[in-house]
């Protein structure tokens, strides 16, 4: 999987870049930069190594259903990866949720701006 993108959920496949303003956005391909910060994120949470075994376990199990984000978060499990990115599970104002794969230096700067 290509790293810096979206990897499930709304806007499928799009890339996620850094603006020379040090904002993080989605750039949709319609000219228009989903922006990645407070004004469009509801909630967001780091895929980690524990969450992937929950994960794991509860397909072995059959019982994954909604543990995390629904399918995306089943998803998010099976696909957490290294260190040098980041997995994200994101759930926009909207109600949408995405799942996310992002280097180091986005997800410090998506974290900064998130607050």
């Amino acid at each position: 999987m290509a790293r810096n993108q979206i990897m499930a959920g709304e806007f499928l496949h799009k890339p996620i870049k850094l603006t020379m303003r040090g904002k993080v956005v989605i750039n949709n391909g319609i000219g228009d930069a989903i922006p990645l910060d407070k004004t469009t994120v509801k909630e967001y949470e780091l895929i980690t190594e524990d969450h992937r075994k929950s994960a794991i376990s509860g397909v072995s199990r059959g019982l994954v259903g909604g543990a995390l984000l629904g399918p995306v978060g089943l998803l998010a499990g099976l696909s957490a990866k290294n260190k040098t990115t980041r997995v994200l599970a994101i759930e926009y104002v909207n109600g949408k949720k995405s799942l996310i794969d992002i280097d180091e230096k986005i997800y410090s700067i998506f974290i900064q701006n998130m607050f």
